[in-house]
Parts: C-alpha cells; structure tokens; sequence
C-alpha cells in the first residue's frame, strides 16, 4: 500500500514540475493527476480489502489486479517497441527527409522542435543533396503555422530557401506524412517537367533510356516519436522509409513516454499504422 502512496505523490510532484517547466497547457499532462488518483484509489481499495477481506468477493480484487498488471504489461511492450523497435539502417544521401513539426509558441519553438530542426541542419551539412519537408500547420493556440516557424529558423541559421519545401496543412503525424508524400510527388513531377522542357541532347545510340531511379525519403523526428512516424508511413504510402531520431528534453521524456504510449494504440486501434 505504501507503495501506491508514493505512486501518488510522485505523479503529483512530476505533474507540477511538467506545469512549471512546460507550462499549464502542455498536452496529455493532466494523465499524470488521473495516475494520481488511480494510486490512492487502489491504496484505499486495498486497505479496505485487508479490513473488510471475509465480506469482499475474490472476483472483484483478482479483476482489479489483472487490469493493473495488464495495462503495465501493455505498456512495457509499447515502450520496448518504441525503442527498439526501429530498423538500423544507412540514412546518408536521402532525396528528402519530412521534419515533423511540433508546437510553437508565442514565445518561440519549442524545446523538442528545436532538437528536431537543429538534427535536420546537421544533416542537411552532412548530406547537401537533400531537400528538407517541412510539415506542420498551425494550431488555435499557435502565432504562425509549424512549417513556417520551422523554415524561419532553418534560413536564419544558413540553409537555403531553395532546400525547403513547406506542407502547412497537417495537424496531426497522419496529416504530416500523408501532406508531405504529396508535396515531395509533385516536387518530382515539377523537376521531371523541368527536365522534358530542358532536354539534354546527344546522339542517337550513345544512351539507354533506363526507369527513374526510386526516390529515398526520410523522417525526422525525436528518438520516442519515430517509431509511430514510420510505422505511420509504411501504412500511408512511403514502405521503405528511414528513420532518424534526435534527442528528447531529459525532465520530459518520461511525459512523452506515457503520452507516445497512448498515441500509439490509438493509431493502432483507428488503423493508422
């Protein structure tokens, strides 16, 4: 019992530094005060039990443990998927990686989205050939949309306009890949006009004519969300997509762990991936 008490005071006490450090608004926080209640709930529920044991049912504390073990099994496995469960794969001289937008404040990006855009231009340094999707529209509470927030940052630290390509229409990870798979297909159909109207001409048997070459396109996002984005995408379009992750905040992750759990059987359960 003392256990669930300590359960209790420790969600109370993350729910306040995640108010204090993220603030009030901060998405999915208020789970951490449901954790709370959960654990005094179960802390009396067991009290009562040992008190009152000869006049309780056995059904009712037996369905109440298999629950509890259940969901705790539920989400280890979702964890170990999350990390764990992305293939190791070479992600150097993709043709675009699609940046996934997260949310931007009034007073500016916010700490995940800075991680994000700094690991995309560390990667653009790496591999100039790639063109950057910058996807992300803008939500009520948010003073400009995610992908033009993003693209602001990215040319006020060197990269070139010209290597940016903006989907301002997505508002959910389903909304993100599926925007930025039709914005990198009509980015190729436009370089495939550009070429026909600027044919290179040579003499007659000195080519083959061989199919387009498969584009290779990449997500980035941070190391808890790119499990669900790629998964996301396999079932949306883009099968062989790669994966690359970037640091989380270190006081949020723990936050971000829970809410990713959740995010990911609700896809699972709607069949968005």
């Amino acid at each position: 019992m003392w256990i669930l008490w300590l359960i209790a005071v420790s969600c109370i006490i993350y729910y306040t530094v995640i108010v204090i450090y993220s603030g009030i608004t901060t998405s999915f926080s208020l789970i951490w005060l449901m954790f709370a209640a959960i654990s005094v709930l179960l802390a009396a529920g067991w009290e009562a039990y040992i008190k009152y044991k000869d006049k309780i049912p056995l059904w009712i504390p037996v369905s109440v443990v298999t629950m509890c073990c259940t969901g705790i099994l539920v989400f280890v496995v979702v964890e170990i998927l999350i990390f764990t469960g992305v293939t190791v794969r070479d992600t150097s001289n993709l043709d675009y990686v699609i940046v996934l937008g997260a949310r931007v404040k009034e007073t500016g990006i916010s700490k995940s989205l800075k991680k994000r855009l700094d690991k995309a231009i560390k990667y653009l340094d790496d591999n100039p050939g790639t063109i950057l999707v910058l996807s992300g529209g803008q939500g009520e509470d948010e003073p400009v949309s995610e992908a033009v927030a993003m693209r602001d940052y990215l040319v006020y630290n060197g990269v070139r306009e010209e290597k940016l390509i903006l989907d301002t229409r997505s508002f959910s990870t389903v909304e993100n890949i599926a925007y930025s798979r039709v914005a990198i297909e009509e980015d190729q159909a436009r370089k495939k006009v550009s070429r026909l109207d600027n044919p290179i001409i040579m003499k007659p048997g000195t080519f083959m004519e061989v199919p387009d070459k498969p584009i290779k396109i990449g997500v980035l996002t941070n190391d808890f969300h790119v499990y669900r984005a790629q998964q996301i995408a396999k079932k949306w379009g883009i099968p062989d997509i790669c994966a690359i992750s970037c640091d989380s905040d270190p006081i949020l992750f723990l936050h971000f762990c829970v809410r990713e759990c959740a995010a990911i059987l609700k896809d699972k359960l709607v069949g968005n991936m």
